[in-house]
């Protein structure tokens, strides 16, 4: 198995390892509790460990590179019109985290002139960093990613995540005919499902309720490992993405084919 070059890497995703080091170290510490929790505006959660680590986040890579923009889950958007910007979200899946799930992560992304060009997913208390550049691949913990090659949905593996929209719509429909012929369902959810994916261990996620700050790094790597990243219409990412189809490329043409159009 190919094992990644660090000589490869860029300042860019050098700084973004750093940080999310950091914010690795941060959330270790509060995972077992003793921390504060509040609920915002949209009556999400948010802890101490969201909002410090997003801190640490931001304090290493604005130190390298002050002039590009950021936007963090908890501090909003600043420097709207830099050419580059830094997608992060501290700790997605903040409500598990709460409840001690493992399935938590810290996600970087970087985008240039409106292309998602770099992402850093780290599944912190599992153990499993993801990190990919344009160009240069996919890797997890330092060995090379990429997506399966089984194309027949009859022997697909599809998991799913956030499901609220679509099963409103009558996509719910399209959906479960895609269950029933997939040879295994599950639901592992968060970061954790695209990192399968992105390994060739399943060959879909199909998600219908996110924001770019879930996804915008995982999209990346799923790329970068030969699959496809859209939304259910089958739009490439953008910083208003709300619906998720990634699979490798002959099995996202047929489930978009079946999805498409429902939900955006």
């Amino acid at each position: 198995m190919e094992s990644f070059n660090a000589e490869n890497a860029s300042d860019y995703l050098k700084v973004a390892l750093a940080a999310a080091d950091k914010a690795a170290d941060i959330s270790r510490r509060y995972y077992a509790g003793n921390f504060t929790v509040t609920t915002k505006a949209d009556m999400t959660p948010v802890t101490q460990a969201d909002v410090e680590c997003e801190q640490a986040i931001r304090n290493v890579i604005l130190s390298a590179f002050p002039e590009h923009g950021f936007y963090g889950e908890e501090t909003g958007q600043t420097q709207a019109d830099a050419d580059f910007l830094w997608l992060v979200d501290p700790i997605d899946g903040t409500k598990g985290f709460v409840r001690q799930y493992p399935f938590f992560s810290t996600q970087i992304a970087l985008m240039h002139a409106g292309e998602l060009i770099l992402g850093v997913s780290s599944g912190t208390m599992m153990d499993e960093l993801a990190w990919a550049e344009k160009g240069q691949g996919a890797w997890l913990n330092g060995k090379r990613l990429l997506v399966s090659e089984i194309y027949d949905p009859d022997r697909a593996a599809v998991s799913t995540g956030n499901l609220k929209s679509l099963a409103a719509s009558e996509g719910w429909l399209a959906l479960g005919n895609i269950v029933k012929h997939a040879d295994r369902i599950r639901g592992y959810g968060d970061f954790y499902h695209y990192h399968l994916l992105a390994a060739g261990k399943i060959e879909a996620v199909i998600e219908s309720d996110v924001n770019i700050l879930d996804v915008a790094a995982l999209s990346v790597i799923v790329t970068e490992a030969g699959g496809v990243f859209t939304n259910l219409n089958g739009d490439k990412p953008d910083l208003n993405i709300r619906s998720v189809l990634a699979a490798n490329p002959s099995l996202h043409e047929k489930f978009l084919n079946q999805l498409k159009g429902y939900v955006a």
